[in-house]
């Protein structure tokens, strides 16, 4: 009996002694951890986030969203990982969405006042997190003055400011986008590629460029920190079937190098993204003193089959020949803009088929692949849309955000997760991919480099756990590894293989 009770009182003192022990590295891990998150705070994570300002947060009560709406989400948006905000037109404009405008040097008055919209800018800054706007350079609305007044005669003094049609003109040619190009007024008739309520401006006109500089030099001097530039690749006159397509590109590019150069005389790293909605090979020559950036429309449409298909490919290769391509020609000086939809596209979730397995793994190809990330604002919370475009742009769901947050599984959680990793990992935010094949067709794997610093980054695409049995190659030493993110509990490494969860995500890197 006394051995009995000798061996259960050293078998508790064991137990104490070990659960003490596995506390203690439990607190000593999460102190490490927080250690780790805020020496990272203030990195910057490469990651901005589209506002249609109109849908997301109403400050007074009007069914609007608003500038000072924003600002109250500053706060939010920073503990997000934010580091850069995109917002849609906010300019007098007789269209919801803004991008005919009426006004360029004014705020709509639905958004607020000159003076919301500075502070707004201030209070960014704060959180060292940049504001950039949209601005429409290929036309106005008809109902704009400049419009208005050269509709009026033929000897409008405004007339050259626009595009009309001369005797040669094919009034019945088709727009670059499938539409009517040319409307016709009592005057004459004029371009508008998109519909007759948006005419196009004539950019061979001096005046009408200088005046473009003039204008984003103004919002420059209210702090802004760069422009989205809407149809970068439509300035001037694009039509189906014409012959001098070739000559157009050039001349979009020339003027955005003109564009360019009048920006940094005043701010030299004006951030420049534009919406050239085509293939990686018409990007590239705006890369080339233009812009900084092209929004990435292919690799947005391939992130999101990888995820609904659940069927691993070489991305990184794909990437590597487009980033070797565009530092070609930009002499290395450009940033890939990648997304996974915009507020012209099916939501995210929608394209998913509401699958938040398959939301969880775009967002985390998105988020360890190369580029500057761009999030449309629901995205974090699976908000649904299909075309038409309102459908895409309904006001953010607010509730939504707070069952989410309370929620660690959520995929707003896992959002907030993934940014953190970049930040605490900075050749996730700003690295390098190269290819690094694993054999199994389920799991997408690639290499993160920076400042020689090598991450390996393996996702499982599919519903079952995966074995991924790993080989030292391409500068990675497979014994060295180890588990340094992990998206879900259970991810392991004995040195040669993995164990991945369903639908997880593991970053490794050297001891």
């Amino acid at each position: 009996m006394r051995k009995f009770r000798l061996f259960a009182i050293v078998f508790a003192v064991v137990v104490i002694l070990f659960s003490s022990a596995v506390l203690w590295i439990g607190m000593r891990q999460q102190q490490l951890d927080q250690a780790r998150m805020k020496e990272a705070r203030d990195r910057d994570s490469n990651v901005f986030y589209e506002i249609f300002v109109r849908a997301y947060h109403d400050s007074d009560g009007d069914g609007k969203g608003d500038l000072n709406g924003i600002t109250a989400k500053l706060d939010d948006l920073q503990e997000m990982g934010i580091s850069g905000i995109w917002m849609t037109p906010i300019h007098p404009s007789p269209s919801y969405h803004g991008y005919d405008v009426t006004d360029y040097y004014a705020i709509h008055p639905d958004f607020g006042t000159m003076e919301d919209f500075e502070r707004l800018i201030e209070e960014a800054h704060k959180r060292n997190i940049r504001i950039i706007m949209d601005l429409v350079v290929n036309h106005t609305s008809s109902k704009h003055p400049w419009f208005v007044e050269a509709k009026s005669s033929e000897n409008s003094p405004k007339r050259d400011w626009y595009v009309w049609a001369d005797e040669e003109t094919n009034v019945n040619a088709v727009s670059a986008i499938g539409g009517k190009a040319w409307h016709p007024v009592s005057t004459g008739r004029y371009l508008g590629i998109f519909w007759d309520g948006m005419p196009d401006l004539n950019l061979d006109n001096p005046e009408v460029r200088a005046e473009f500089i003039h204008i984003a030099r103004f919002w420059l001097d209210k702090g802004v920190d760069g422009f989205r530039l809407d149809a970068a690749k439509h300035v001037y006159e694009d039509l189906q079937g014409d012959n001098k397509r070739t000559e157009v590109a050039e001349k979009n590019v020339a003027w955005w190098r003109e564009f360019r150069a009048g920006l940094e005389e005043v701010k030299p790293d004006v951030y420049l993204v534009g919406e050239v909605w085509d293939a990686p090979s018409v990007i590239g020559p705006y890369l080339d003193g233009a812009l900084d950036s092209g929004f990435n429309f292919d690799l947005a449409g391939r992130l999101i089959q990888l995820a609904k298909s659940e069927n691993a490919t070489d991305i990184a290769a794909s990437i590597r020949r487009v980033h070797d391509y565009y530092a070609e020609v930009s002499g290395g000086k450009f940033i890939d803009a990648t997304f996974l939809s915009n507020h012209d596209q099916n939501r995210v979730m929608s394209q998913l088929e509401g699958n938040v397995d398959h939301a969880k793994t775009a967002a985390a190809l998105l988020l360890t692949l190369p580029g500057r990330a761009f999030i449309y604002y629901g995205e974090e919370i699976g908000m649904q849309g299909v075309k038409p475009d309102e459908n895409l742009r309904r006001p953010m769901d607010w509730d939504e955000v707070e069952r989410q947050h309370n929620d660690p599984d959520s995929l707003l959680n896992h959002y907030r997760r993934l940014i953190q990793w970049r930040k605490l990992e900075p050749a996730l935010a700003f690295g390098t991919v190269e290819s690094y094949a694993t054999g199994n067709k389920c799991v997408v794997s690639f290499i993160r480099e920076h400042e020689g610093e090598r991450l390996l980054v393996l996702h499982n695409l599919s519903g079952e756990p995966q074995k991924v049995g790993l080989e030292s190659k391409a500068g990675i030493e497979a014994a060295a590894l180890a588990v340094t993110l992990a998206s879900a509990p259970g991810i392991q490494y004995d040195g040669g293989e993995v164990t991945l969860p369903a639908y997880s995500t593991a970053v490794l890197k050297a001891k």
